[in-house]
């Protein structure tokens, strides 16, 4: 048999769609299965490699975050959790001279305090809250307490209430609000003193208006009336500042921080830090860093759960109480609370109740 050759395609020609049986040609090229093994190869590789990143950033700010068994610490000795979905937070910032701290013009290094005590209230529905600061010059009977090395400590009265938490530890804080409120604290977020600078910065700051000048040579800060927007520094003058405003007492200071922390939740929401607390590494680990919260709480997974379930509550339309006080007797660089009136609020959040307006006068300010 003769061999006919086989045509060649000249350049107006398509190449051929199949071979003699109707089938795509197979890839004769060399290695051109490898090839494609390879680039299949590279994507996984980048695929898992891509997953262990994130495992690994998500893992290192899960780690940053430091949990308190409260159930454990307290044990059964504390209110009856309440029947409804409601939620009671206690909210603390830490004021710690020590490291860090001691760089920030904020006083002396004696210790750790918990200058900012807010216990927010949020009603069954999570549409609306109240918050009620504590003045941390309260006098206060501090319950008997479990140091976190298993010290125990005995009853005390007449204890001012920001000493607690250097004494004898952030659980006892919780136990000693849950006995005078009468209310179980559901969760407890702690932001650290440096910690707080740093997560202000990370999230561009925080807007705040004042309708005065505030000039308080203590504190550093130096604001016209107007709106601001503060950086860490400027925030951490902002709360800590006393002397400028008011009566130059603790009480003349609460209003601002009331404000602040307000602000910085709305940033906070506004961001939705906690709903997605992986969206930006620099912020979240700013903001892990800064946290310590019950064990609930202490990891991103819970974090985020919880921030979604509060996204109802809009932080602009929160009411902001001081719990009412009156200037103790015996020393008057000291208050008390105030009867009824404290009781009164008390009542009303454990009972989800309105709060009646003769509970939010404070005399030590000029209520009756």
């Amino acid at each position: 048999m003769s061999h006919v050759p086989t045509p060649q395609p000249t350049a107006n020609d398509a190449p051929p769609k199949g071979g003699a049986d109707g089938q795509a040609p197979k890839d004769k090229r060399p290695g051109g299965r490898r090839i494609g093994r390879k680039i299949l190869l590279g994507l996984t590789v980048l695929v898992v490699a891509a997953a262990g990143t994130g495992y690994w950033l998500y893992s290192d700010l899960d780690g940053n975050i430091k949990g308190i068994d409260l159930d454990q610490a307290l044990g059964d000795d504390r209110p009856e959790k309440l029947p409804t979905s409601g939620q009671n937070i206690l909210v603390l910032g830490s004021d710690s001279r020590a490291g860090a701290n001691a760089a920030l013009k904020t006083g002396n290094v004696s210790g750790a305090r918990s200058d900012t005590a807010l216990v927010m209230h949020i009603p069954e529905g999570r549409t609306r809250a109240v918050a009620v600061s504590i003045p941390r010059d309260t006098l206060v009977t501090r319950p008997e307490c479990t140091k976190a090395d298993g010290t125990k400590v005995a009853s005390a009265q007449r204890v001012m209430f920001n000493s607690i938490y250097s004494q004898v530890g952030s659980a006892c804080v919780v136990k000693t609000v849950e006995k005078i409120s009468g209310i179980r604290m559901d969760h407890y977020m702690e932001i650290d003193f440096a910690g707080f600078k740093e997560l202000v910065d990370a999230i561009g700051g925080v807007t705040v208006t004042v309708d005065q000048d505030i000039h308080d040579s203590s504190s550093g800060l130096d604001l016209t009336a107007g709106t601001h927007r503060l950086d860490g520094t400027r925030s951490l003058e902002f709360v800590r500042t006393r002397h400028g405003i008011g009566d130059g007492s603790d009480l003349g200071r609460i209003g601002l921080q009331q404000q602040f922390m307000l602000a910085l939740l709305s940033e906070i929401k506004k961001q939705d830090l906690l709903g997605s607390p992986t969206k930006t590494f620099g912020i979240a680990d700013s903001l892990t860093r800064a946290l310590t919260t019950d064990s609930e709480l202490a990891s991103l997974t819970s974090l985020a759960r919880f921030g979604r379930s509060m996204n109802g509550v809009d932080p602009s339309t929160m009411e902001t109480i001081m719990l009412p006080v009156s200037y103790d007797t015996i020393d008057p660089n000291r208050v008390v609370a105030a009867e009824p009136q404290a009781s009164t609020l008390w009542k009303a959040l454990r009972t989800d109740s309105d709060i009646p307006a003769s509970a939010k006068k404070s005399p030590a300010t000029g209520g009756s």
